[in-house]
């Protein structure tokens, strides 16, 4: 098994490809390792000293540092998750993942948030994934349009750029009722 590595934007984040589907219907993050018991895989990458974050992406695992050096972490990672998958461990312990958990809008608002979800899942969220993060839909109240951003996108120097210049402009440009998007969690 050959798994490769490549850098975010997040200097503190490292993106791990195993050359197959990791969570292909969904995405899950564990920011410490109590959160980390609903996956095996993320409970593995715990259990190596100086990791704070997992998150388990379509066919990526971006892993994020607290402390240490990359040249340091990355073969105990790469040993952890190469264990996992020869061992043939389910990267989740259940298949509970939902997607629309916690969102907000307003039911009038239905057709606008329709749009602003489309526009997320189809430009911006491709996009971010490349970096080994995720931005996902939260909600929308007052013309406010409010995301997640996970993985490598949580923390990183970058994000507030992405998301007031980046994403911002394309939702307003798109959806006139837009007037900002914020982060939350």
């Amino acid at each position: 098994m050959f798994i490769q590595t490549e850098a975010t934007p997040n200097p503190s984040t490292l993106k791990f490809l195993p050359g197959r589907p990791v969570l292909p219907d969904s995405t899950a993050e564990f920011r410490d390792s109590a959160e980390a018991g609903r996956s095996p895989l993320a409970e593995r990458l715990f259990a190596v000293s100086g990791v704070s974050g997992v998150f388990l992406g379509h066919d990526f695992i971006s892993v994020t540092k607290s402390d240490g050096e990359w040249q340091h972490l990355k073969p105990a990672l790469l040993g952890a998750i190469m264990e996992h998958f020869v061992a043939g461990v389910p990267v989740m312990a259940s298949s509970d993942l939902s997607a629309h958990e916690g969102e907000f809008f307003d039911e009038a608002d239905g057709e606008i948030v329709e749009t602003i979800k489309e526009l997320i899942e189809t430009r911006v969220r491709p996009a971010v994934a490349q970096d080994g993060g995720d931005i996902t839909f939260q909600g929308f109240r007052d013309g406010i349009v409010y995301l997640n951003m996970r993985g490598s996108c949580a923390g990183c120097p970058s994000s507030t750029a992405t998301l007031k210049h980046g994403i911002q402009n394309l939702l307003r440009h798109f959806v006139p009722e837009v007037r900002e998007v914020q982060s939350v969690g």
